[in-house]
């Protein structure tokens, strides 16, 4: 029997990584410098977005290219910095996971609303790149999650069809571009950004408490192709 090719595009942020804190921390020290408060709410309603997107949100109607690139530039270096300098540890049953669908012939990418450059710095000190085929992050794309765009990119980049995809996501607006992208969708609520009913609500396929709690055979049950025994 000749074995399809199963895609899983992973999330970074709040799915593979926790590292909501050190972007708090950074984004509060940013905003500081142009004066202006950066709060919890402002936190939930903008974390797994792209950079672009947030600076729209936190200074409405006051688009500034340069400005806003230079901050960009300076929250990320503070983030990477911290990132660096506590460390960054997987997701309970993440490791093993990636692990397994290796083995089974899966290829894996991430799809992440992130600067490229922080997704190479989690690979660095995780030692997970070694399981990538590709990752996309924010430079790859035009539109921010919830437009499929970082996951249709995912898909050509494995050279895989969405249909043969898989995405795992811990966030509403990833679940919603998942299945635009016209693939199966996986929530995580372990980091608890979004409850599981959001996530259910949002289109998920399923939803675990962790990825400890999922086998490579759930994936491929997913697409209904024969999981390789």
């Amino acid at each position: 029997m000749n074995q399809k090719k199963l895609g899983v595009l992973w999330d970074m942020d709040g799915t593979l990584v926790d590292s909501a804190e050190l972007h708090f921390d950074a984004w509060v020290l940013a905003c500081r410098e142009l004066g202006r408060e950066f709060t919890r709410e402002d936190f939930r309603l903008t974390f797994g977005r792209r950079n672009p997107e947030i600076f729209d949100y936190l200074f409405p109607g006051k688009p500034d290219p340069i400005a806003n690139a230079q901050l960009a530039s300076a929250k990320e270096l503070l983030y990477r910095k911290e990132a660096r300098r506590q460390g960054i540890t997987l997701l309970p049953g993440v490791a093993e996971l990636m692990e397994e669908l290796g083995q089974t012939g899966a290829l894996q990418a991430i799809g992440s609303s992130a600067p490229v450059e922080n997704l190479e710095m989690i690979l660095e000190l995780t030692g997970i790149g070694r399981h990538l085929g590709a990752w996309i992050g924010q430079e790859n794309t035009q539109n921010g999650k919830p437009h499929p765009e970082v996951f249709l990119r995912g898909a050509e980049a494995l050279g895989l069809e969405p249909k043969d995809c898989v995405v795992v996501e811990d966030a509403v607006a990833g679940i919603q571009a998942a299945k635009s992208a016209g693939m199966k969708a996986i929530g995580v609520t372990f980091v608890g950004h979004h409850p599981a009913e959001k996530l259910k609500d949002a289109g998920a396929d399923i939803v675990v408490g962790n990825l400890g709690d999922l086998r490579a055979g759930n994936f491929f049950d997913l697409v209904e192709k024969p999981f390789p025994r």
